[in-house]
């Protein structure tokens, strides 16, 4: 057989001759190989030849009973399929780049979180991702721990003072509930800091059950015997507008609340002896390490800084 000398470096074959080789390996015969490539014989007879004058050896041994390798196209196969193994993996690694580039990332996150925070988050995220498409629903704390659990968010942002062992959870931030009056209420003229005591027997505007805010002030009054809401609403925005407008104290984050304490629209009321800060996390589902898109944005969060209130 006329060969060429041994090919350079950088004279590649291509992947499906590569592909005929091992069938030819596996199968001992040139056709059957060639059907397997959905190549046809002749066709698939000429890729060969022009390998073996490209490498300047011989690789098969033909004959009227068919076609096997020779020693070397023996040796030549084995590598072959490494090629063809390392190929597939680096088609594999290229459709999970494409896949995490042209993702959805559904994510729900409560109240406060959604309207102080998670805008600035989304801009930056977006900013280095601008092929992931977003999908941001706004619900309470216990929605959001409930859609995780079920899948139909990849990640969550909650203020609860605790989230279930069911899902993964890691802090991003911490901010603190105040109570907050109207300037005329008669607690804005208090010389003294209000007791715990007195704030757990006045009606409050609050916030739905479920809702990160609610359910902190409710832990951290646990041990009184409270009288029903003055009113419940579902937004720290809507609870905010009724104590502007002078229906009663609530409590609320500072967070949604430090602008019109500091136009003095809000008077910020002293509480003796009352905690209310509480941690803000993200929690998800499966994997104890959040990975693609939605790690990413949690590190970010995690990053970011929160206001000092």
């Amino acid at each position: 057989m006329d060969l060429h000398p041994p090919p350079k470096t950088t004279d590649w074959p291509d992947l499906a001759v590569l592909e005929l080789l091992v069938g030819i390996d596996e199968h001992s015969s040139l056709g059957a190989a060639a059907r397997r490539v959905g190549m046809a014989q002749p066709n698939a007879s000429r890729r060969v030849k022009d390998l073996e004058r490209r490498l300047g050896l011989p690789l098969l041994e033909r004959s009227a009973r068919g076609s096997r390798l020779t020693p070397q196209g023996t040796v030549i196969a084995h590598w072959a399929r490494e090629v063809l193994a390392d190929a597939a993996r680096l088609l594999d690694a290229a459709a999970a780049l494409h896949l995490e580039r042209t993702s959805e990332l559904e994510i729900g996150a409560s109240m406060t979180v959604a309207e102080h925070l998670v805008p600035a988050w989304l801009g930056e995220f977006r900013a280095a991702h601008h092929d992931v498409q977003i999908q941001l629903r706004v619900e309470n704390s216990r929605e959001v721990i409930e859609r995780v659990l079920s899948g139909e968010h990849d990640v969550g942002f909650v203020e609860s003072p605790t989230v279930p062992t069911s899902v993964h959870s890691i802090p991003v931030g911490q901010d603190r509930l105040t109570v907050v009056v109207h300037p005329t209420h008669p607690w804005a003229r208090l010389r003294r800091p209000l007791s715990v005591a007195e704030l757990a027997a006045t009606p409050l505007v609050v916030r739905e059950a479920g809702s990160g805010t609610r359910t902190t002030l409710d832990v951290a009054l646990h041990e009184y015997e409270r009288p029903a809401p003055l009113l419940q609403l579902g937004s720290s925005a809507a609870v905010r507008t009724s104590v502007l407008a002078g229906v009663g104290p609530a409590v609320l984050s500072t967070l949604a609340t430090a602008h019109w304490i500091t136009t003095g629209e809000l008077h910020e009321v002293q509480v003796e002896r009352l905690d209310l800060r509480r941690t803000l996390r993200a929690v998800w589902r499966g994997p104890q390490q959040l990975e693609g898109p939605a790690g990413e944005l949690v590190n970010l969060a995690r990053r970011s800084r929160l206001p000092a209130y």
